[in-house]
């Protein structure tokens, strides 16, 4: 299986990847986990370049299909170099961002009526085009993006000038929320709420969710 997380910047993702790796341990799994982009390989230049500013300042310079070929090398490379071999042999795979992330970081600089077209240029393009994984399961983090903008402030301690062009961008992260619930039920992906009244919800109850609907897959 291919399992993914996905989320705005902030929403706990690697955390929550790491409980869900503990577990399947527990159960008996021995699954292997990723992230993507993968910043320290070369195959991420062109990643590193736009999230960087060095195509524009904005989000929207750079257009949704352009930049989501930046990410689409990086992902082909990963997959081609470091865990197709494991795929292959029936290893479980633990993604931390995937081909699904472009689906809300990049839909949001289309007109609306265009996204799904864009979906399945997307899924086209990296599944059967690119021959990539397509994965098995998607879970998305719904974190209200005023949320998410606190803890990435959190993260880089108040220090505004070490967020990357889409974390900077607050507008920006309203539309991916817009997008991913979009592409959550276009494309079959299962939410997970994670605030309450505008609270982050307990990393205990988070990972409990998670864990609940993965189960049944598990046992299938």
């Amino acid at each position: 299986m291919l399992i993914v997380l996905e989320g705005l910047d902030g929403s706990g993702k690697s955390t929550q990847l790491a409980l869900l790796r503990d577990w399947l341990l527990s159960q008996g799994h021995d699954p292997v986990t990723i992230k993507l982009p993968d910043y320290e390989d070369s195959s991420s230049t062109l990643v590193r370049e736009y999230l960087g500013g060095r195509f524009g300042k904005e989000p929207g310079d750079v257009n949704a299909y352009a930049a989501s070929l930046f990410y689409a090398v990086d992902r082909y490379a990963n997959f081609k170099l470091k865990w197709k071999d494991m795929h292959t042999a029936g290893r479980m795979i633990l993604a931390d961002r995937y081909t699904t992330s472009n689906a809300y970081h990049q839909a949001t600089k289309l007109p609306q009526g265009q996204w799904p077209d864009y979906f399945n240029w997307l899924e086209d393009t990296e599944y059967h085009k690119l021959g990539i994984p397509k994965p098995d399961l998607v879970f998305y983090l719904d974190v209200p993006p005023e949320i998410s903008r606190a803890l990435i402030s959190a993260r880089y301690d108040q220090d505004e000038s070490r967020r990357d062009i889409h974390e900077a961008n607050f507008a920006y992260l309203m539309q991916c929320r817009q997008a991913a619930l979009a592409a959550a039920q276009s494309m079959g992906w299962i939410v997970i709420t994670c605030a309450k009244d505008n609270k982050l919800l307990s990393i205990g109850d988070i990972h409990d969710s998670i864990r609940r609907h993965i189960g049944s897959h598990l046992t299938a």
